[in-house]
């Protein structure tokens, strides 16, 4: 699993033929867009979740959270030595 941060207007490239470009968003909604040739299937996981009626499948669909950005504070910190002097610098956990 891969998470990146954009910016406004950038995109991803998946593949040689689809674009994912980020328009931007507020709050807990985000836009994008899509641009796919019309044989490549772009579908919503909410539509489906709804579809699957069976509950064993649905079960076995991925589920992903947003992971909430950690604090500075609850950051681990990890030792890095350079010309024999310990300094300390801070890594996301």
């Amino acid at each position: 699993m891969l998470r990146l941060t954009l910016s406004t207007e950038e995109y991803l490239q998946l593949g040689d033929n689809v674009k994912v470009v980020f328009l931007g968003g507020t709050g807990k909604h985000l836009r994008i867009m899509v641009d796919a040739p019309k044989d490549v299937n772009v579908v919503r996981g909410r539509s489906i979740e709804k579809h699957t009626p069976d509950p064993e499948e649905r079960a076995k669909l991925p589920k992903y959270y947003a992971e909430p950005e950690t604090p500075e504070k609850y950051r681990r910190k990890k030792n890095v030595i350079i010309n024999d002097t310990r300094v300390q610098t801070r890594t996301q956990a």
